[in-house]
């Protein structure tokens, strides 16, 4: 969406707010021996205090209220009670909810405890690439331009970017245009990002694959060769000079 006044500004900003709250807090809150359902219900209890609706619920009838994928799971993982976290899982939470007609979308990726796998590495290069392209993204630039950006960053570091998932634009709907805001230069998008526009910009970075596929539960999505894959996102509105980000409180940006 192209924010057009102050109630579409106060509008994102609340909706903004409750998925940045919401994440930061389940971040918080998360540790080994809970179930994926436990954080997810905690999740909901946060959205329902600010009012918010889970938006890949409505918009798609998620079985849950937020996405939280474990280890080799790349996203869309289904909360469970059978799913109980341990130390050192690399765990992802994607959080995305609609407010008075307004819809924002974040997540991170993290390790729970310590890092006895050794995957920091992947979590802070997602984290980093996020935010170098954060603060590249302005007016007229070009949308290809920025995902060459982060794949030259994820190849410097040894790591991949996938392919068939990427950011958004939001706002009005869980997913808008500028669709496919990919994590490498598509040489055929020729899109520029425009002033005042609502967008999700979020990472894909992956220690093996190139692609992510589906499971048979018909959500989760893991590597089509493996591995693991780490995810940062905020909701940000795009001006002529720095971005605004709106999702800001969840905290990422350490």
């Amino acid at each position: 969406m192209l924010i057009a006044n102050e109630k579409d500004l106060n509008g994102m900003k609340k909706v903004s707010e409750a998925v940045a709250c919401a994440l930061r807090e389940m971040l918080d809150f998360v540790q080994p021996g809970m179930s994926t359902k436990q954080l997810d219900d905690y999740g909901a209890r946060v959205l329902a205090d600010f009012g918010a609706k889970s938006a890949p619920n409505l918009t798609y009838n998620f079985p849950g209220c937020t996405c939280i994928s474990i280890e080799n799971e790349f996203c869309h993982g289904i909360p469970s009670e059978k799913r109980i976290l341990k130390e050192g899982d690399l765990i992802n939470i994607d959080v995305s909810a609609e407010l008075n007609g307004y819809w924002a979308d974040n997540g991170a990726s993290s390790i729970l405890g310590r890092d006895i796998y050794q995957r920091e590495h992947l979590v802070d290069a997602s984290l980093n690439i996020l935010k170098t392209a954060i603060n590249n993204i302005k007016g007229g630039v070009k949308i290809s331009e920025i995902g060459l950006m982060m794949e030259t960053l994820a190849k410097k570091r040894g790591l991949k970017v996938i392919k068939n998932l990427g950011g958004h634009g939001v706002g009005r709907s869980l997913h808008e245009e500028p669709d496919e805001i990919l994590n490498f230069k598509n040489v055929d998008d020729h899109r520029r990002f425009r002033k005042n526009s609502v967008v999700a910009v979020e990472t894909f970075i992956s220690t093996i694959s190139t692609y992510a596929v589906e499971l048979n539960d018909g959500w989760t999505m893991v590597g089509n060769k493996g591995g693991y894959m780490a995810q940062h996102e905020h909701t940000i509105i795009v001006t002529d000079g720095e971005p605004i980000i709106l999702t800001e409180a969840n905290g990422i940006f350490r």
